[in-house]
């Protein structure tokens, strides 16, 4: 049985864009969709509040997943959704019922983000710690049938990879594989410098070998490789203006141990032109 899709609202516009998004993504993989609205952690009335706020609270967040159910449902007839009020702490409420989804879809910024804060703090947190492959809308770029995805050989960027497969095998798009690369420094003074084309040669040669079981697995994706010398992060933000969606790892081989997520995956949050999904590895292991 496929686990279903969970998608956070309130009553933000990034939030109905997220909320479109993921209704889309369920019915394509045949999904329940859990609409998940979180109230807040009070004590019912407490001296702190004003009397009945809770109340007043409570029945406006029981507005606002009635209607955001009700518009998944009338966006793709027929799909199955499940409107949800749940108290707790955002972060904590995704990040538990991601370990039961075959995705999480949250909004760049809710209701509560600063005005010059990109991407809010639950997204952040839910990206860094959940177990499933978190969505993070802010942009919606479709129409272009175009996956992209980022690798740099780890076992993050493998994840990521498996997972961009089978959003373009879902698609039917194009998937588009980038790996950027530098010239290494040398190991000394005075050393060879390293030749351009060799480098090239190597990384195209590990490429090919990183997508020879995921292309067998799926037949039908018709798979774009480019080597782009340029940053990960400049390289990824620009070609995200030609995709429907980005799909990058948590974590990669540059990052430091004990980093809930890398700095290419948190610019590609902050600076996409299309919706970016980040991939966390089975069992949660990070690159070497």
């Amino acid at each position: 049985m496929t686990e279903p899709v969970i998608v956070g609202v309130d009553s933000s516009g990034r939030s109905l864009r997220a909320l479109v998004w993921a209704a889309h993504e369920a019915a394509l993989r045949g999904a329940r969709l859990r609409v998940v609205h979180v109230l807040p952690t009070w004590e019912h009335d407490i001296p702190f509040h004003p009397p009945g706020m809770w109340l007043n609270v409570r029945d406006r967040g029981a507005d606002i997943v009635a209607e955001a159910a009700a518009i998944a449902t009338e966006s793709q007839p027929g799909l199955d959704v499940s409107p949800e009020l749940i108290i707790g702490r955002p972060a904590t409420v995704f990040i538990d019922a991601a370990e039961h989804a075959s995705a999480v879809v949250l909004g760049a910024r809710g209701e509560g983000g600063l005005r010059n804060v990109l991407l809010g703090s639950v997204s952040l947190q839910v990206v860094g710690h959940a177990a499933a492959p978190v969505v993070v809308v802010g942009y919606v770029n479709s129409g272009h049938d175009r996956i992209l995805v980022g690798t740099d050989g780890s076992v993050g960027s493998t994840a990521a990879l498996g997972y961009a497969f089978e959003e373009a095998s879902l698609r039917k798009a194009v998937l588009y594989v980038l790996r950027s690369w530098g010239m290494p420094a040398t190991a000394e003074a005075g050393a060879a410098a390293a030749d351009p084309g060799e480098v090239t040669a190597r990384l195209r040669r590990e490429l090919g070998e990183q997508l020879v079981g995921l292309r067998a697995r799926h037949p039908d994706v018709t798979v774009q490789e480019e080597l782009v010398r340029s940053g990960p992060s400049a390289a990824l933000i620009r070609a995200s203006e030609r995709a429907d969606l980005a799909v990058v790892g948590s974590r990669g081989k540059g990052g430091f141990h004990g980093l809930a997520m890398g700095s290419v995956s948190h610019a590609l949050l902050q600076y996409a032109m299309c919706p970016v999904a980040v991939v966390r590895p089975v069992g949660g292991a990070d690159a070497a």
